[in-house]
């Protein structure tokens, strides 16, 4: 009886001895999957979409560069195009978090129907009208009078509906009753880029464009600059669309759009700023 007594009290000590090392190996070994674990810090970039018109392209290219550098957790993607163009993708529901303008009308449609609001919005920049000819041309018009003569075949504009710089480029013509007199010679582009295009490759002999597009290019060059007076002043205004889902990054930027780094880079491809 003793016996068996002391064969059954080492059987259970050598069974506790054996939970003890499983439990005690158990605990050693490294957790894998643990539910508990922390999160992974999310490194997704946010992406701005500014629909600006096309004369800021190169401008703004600038500008991406060097706010990206200093701003890496976002992203700018541009959608560059006629103002007119733009403004009624917006109205229609395409993706915008900011939007340039080179005509103030633009802006101002999108105020009216409530997509952008009138106090997060305002004059960025200025430009003026002028009238590129091919670099070569060596006997260039002086003015809106000469552009009727027979060394203009093909006058390029932009389309007066949605390109801004048509709209001014009719305006000045129409002041100096040429818009008539004209008709015949004029193809127009769908951005003002497309008219400097026509210019370039010898498809127009003579175009309207900003001075800021006629300084981008050396396959043009400046025939005149036209009257001011002639028609409405060139601004760009900027501003925030209601429907972004990125309100804190796309405020950030339109603040850094005015900032002196910012207007310095626009002032050097041409653009004035307002007063």
């Amino acid at each position: 009886m003793t016996l068996k007594i002391k064969y059954s009290y080492v059987l259970i000590c050598l069974v506790l001895m054996q939970i003890v090392l499983t439990a005690c190996v158990d605990k050693q070994q490294p957790t894998t999957g643990n539910p508990t674990a922390a999160p992974a810090t999310s490194t997704a970039k946010v992406e701005l979409i500014v629909s600006a018109a096309a004369s800021l392209t190169d401008a703004l290219n600038e500008i991406q560069t060097k706010y990206e550098r200093t701003n890496d957790r976002i992203r700018l993607k541009f959608n560059f195009g006629a103002s007119g163009a733009l403004q009624q993708q917006i109205e229609q529901g395409a993706p915008a978090d900011l939007f340039i303008s080179a005509a103030a009308k633009n802006m101002q449609a999108l105020i009216d129907k409530q997509l952008v609001e009138a106090s997060r919005q305002k004059p960025l920049l200025l430009n003026e009208l002028v009238v590129v000819v091919p670099a070569a041309d060596k006997a260039p018009p002086q003015m809106l009078e000469q552009l009727t003569g027979g060394a203009v075949k093909y006058l390029a504009i932009g389309e007066p509906q949605t390109v801004p710089a048509g709209t001014y480029a009719k305006e000045a013509l129409t002041n100096a009753k040429l818009w008539d007199v004209l008709q015949a010679k004029i193809v127009q582009g769908k951005d003002v880029r497309q008219v400097l295009t026509y210019v370039e490759t010898g498809n127009a002999e003579a175009g309207f464009v900003y001075k800021t597009d006629a300084l981008s290019s050396s396959k043009v060059k400046t025939a005149f600059v036209v009257d001011p007076k002639t028609y409405t002043p060139v601004e760009y205004p900027a501003g925030i669309v209601k429907a972004t889902k990125h309100d804190k990054e796309a405020d950030e930027f339109y603040k850094y759009l005015f900032s002196k780094e910012a207007q310095d880079i626009f002032v050097k491809y041409g653009f004035s700023l307002p007063k």
